[in-house]
């Protein structure tokens, strides 16, 4: 018998002070990082997706970023006066 699945791991990046484009708020933005890895018998192996997002603490509306795009904020947060707040990843299960 072979168990297998997916585990999902959600890394904080970066919070943000943007302009919502949903409710139109100056709002803090959490810039994350979604990883959902492939595993076998619990062990997670590799990754198979990675996603990067923003979301409004005001309505959370969530948007999609490509890599490029999160990793331009990213460095812009570093070098900004809100610096970077770092985060443990959270755990999600998938069967």
């Amino acid at each position: 018998m072979i168990i297998f699945g997916t585990k999902g791991y959600l890394y904080q990046l970066a919070i943000l002070t943007l302009v919502c484009g949903q409710c139109g708020n100056p709002a803090a933005h959490t810039l994350r990082k979604r990883v959902t890895k492939f595993t076998l018998f619990f062990v997670p192996l590799f990754p198979i997706s990675t996603k990067y997002l923003t979301q409004c603490t005001f309505c959370g509306t969530e948007q999609k970023l490509t890599k490029e795009q999160a990793e331009q904020l990213q460095t812009q947060s570093t070098n900004g006066p809100s610096g970077q707040a770092q985060g443990q990843p959270q755990q999600h299960d998938r069967f």
